[in-house]
């Protein structure tokens, strides 16, 4: 997405609450994390409303985005998940999400938590940040991480300066406002 979504979104049933209370704002929660990691992931091809229609069916096929929960899933697990009609059924993107829980888990280890993990890396370049991911997680290639992190407060642009949203991130003090990256 880019700016424009603060033209199209506003009064969209599915786009509008999304861009009005979670596009760009910031989070720690794990859970919050690790589903919009695998949400951009499943996104890949697609379009975003698509996602956002199915965003329920990913949260039950998921466990939730428990971490602990997804990262034990097993072959039958991939099955079950490559059987459901309300998420998208590709085996590489499935296979992603569970490994990639298993590498959050292990950034408790490394850095207490995907958050803390985020943060002592911030702030980089979307080149930068791009190369990171691809090294610790599977299947995060620019497009997704740039998504990723603009959704999440890590780099500026998800909202237009004029938008009203951008005044309410702002007052959160996102990560890339706390670095003092320029819109």
């Amino acid at each position: 997405m880019s700016a424009t979504y603060c033209r199209m979104a506003p009064g969209h049933p599915i786009h509008g609450p999304y861009h009005d209370t979670e596009y760009g704002f910031p989070s720690s929660d794990e859970r919050v994390l690790f589903e919009r990691l695998v949400l951009e992931i499943n996104q890949a091809g697609l379009s975003w409303l698509t996602i956002l229609r199915k965003r329920s069916a990913f949260f039950t096929a998921f466990a939730e985005f428990d971490v602990d929960r997804v990262a034990a899933f097993g072959p039958e697990d991939i099955d079950r998940l490559l059987g459901d009609t309300g998420i998208i059924r590709n085996r590489l993107k499935i296979e992603a999400a569970v490994e990639n829980a298993k590498r959050i888990r292990a950034l408790r280890q490394s850095d207490g938590s995907f958050a803390g993990w985020l943060e002592r890396h911030h702030p980089r370049s979307q080149a930068e940040w791009t190369r990171l991911f691809k090294q610790t997680f599977r299947f995060t290639g620019g497009q997704i991480v740039n998504e990723f992190l603009l959704s999440l407060g890590y780099l500026p642009g998800a909202h237009e300066p004029h938008c009203p949203v951008f005044a309410r991130i702002l007052e959160l003090s996102p990560p890339w406002a706390r670095a003092g990256v320029l819109v």
